[in-house]
């Protein structure tokens, strides 16, 4: 079974909307292979398109992340709230059903607390200027408190929502 077994594209672009409606992140749900399974994209900064659009960005700060994350989602079968490299915050939720995993959802884009643009990691991993990055992060929102577990919530109920419709 696969995600899109469970709902057309368009239920998951939904699903990605909504959710980021309420949380900001950039919002995406993955396959097992964490492949996007849509192409909804809504930047919540200006420096993760930039991140993303370097090789070396997208290869060793978002999809290893990503990797490593939703590797820890699956293997506890619960949602792992963490930081990339870039010193963002990555929120993944994982679906199952019964045994069988399918996917995450989760989001990304925000600043977790008192966290702060790893500006000295983002320029020597990409090669982009210091200037440049403080420029593309200086208001980057944050998620405060309890946010992180209150989106988590409201991922968990829209999953399920759309699990038990399919």
């Amino acid at each position: 079974m696969k995600l899109l077994d469970l709902a057309p594209v368009e239920k998951w672009i939904e699903l990605e909307k909504k959710i980021h409606d309420i949380s900001g992140l950039n919002v995406s749900v993955f396959n097992t292979d964490g492949i996007r399974i849509t192409n909804f994209q809504k930047w919540v900064n200006r420096l993760c398109p930039v991140i993303k659009a370097n090789k070396k960005g997208q290869s060793f700060i978002c999809s290893v992340a990503h990797q490593n994350i939703a590797g820890r989602a699956y293997e506890i079968r619960k949602p792992v709230v963490d930081s990339c490299d870039a010193g963002l915050v990555k929120i993944v939720v994982p679906i199952f059903i019964e045994d069988n995993f399918l996917g995450v959802v989760g989001g990304c884009g925000l600043l977790i607390d008192d966290n702060e643009v790893e500006i000295f990691l983002i320029s020597k991993t990409t090669g982009i200027g210091e200037g440049e990055i403080e420029s593309l992060s200086w208001d980057i929102g944050k998620i405060i408190g309890d946010k992180a577990n209150s989106i988590i919530a409201y991922i968990t109920e829209e999953m399920n929502q759309l699990l038990l419709k399919s």
